[in-house]
């Protein structure tokens, strides 16, 4: 006996659905790839301006602050890249003004007072 006219138009459906998933899957692979390219030469287009623009003891402290901030360096180095795309640094950044542009876009450190009785 044949299957059912319902079964083979169930199994086309099924067939089509499938094919659509599988092509939207493909369609947003290409969609990652292609934003983790950008974002890669957005990175390296960014390291080339701080090499530029930093002297090696800045570049160290800002490594340094990467270690155990890596979110604070990220807005420090966005900041520079900033500063440095508008035209407002002369010259190269040498370490003591990184000292200073860290102390300025550091967030304000909240104190406590321990008080023993």
């Amino acid at each position: 006996m044949s299957e059912n006219p319902d079964d083979e138009r169930l199994e086309e459906l099924r067939e089509q659905k499938l094919q659509e998933l599988q092509e939207q899957a493909q369609g947003q692979g290409q969609n990652q790839e292609a934003q983790q390219a950008a974002e890669d030469q957005a990175e390296r287009q960014q390291e080339a301006l701080l090499k530029q623009y930093l002297t090696d003891g800045a570049r160290q402290r800002l490594n340094a602050v990467e270690m155990s901030k890596p979110e604070f360096a990220k807005q420090v180095k966005r900041q520079v890249t900033a500063l440095a795309q508008s035209g407002r640094v002369n010259g190269r950044i040498d370490e003591d003004q990184m000292k200073e542009l860290l102390r300025e876009l550091q967030p304000d450190q909240k104190s406590f007072d321990i008080r023993r009785r």
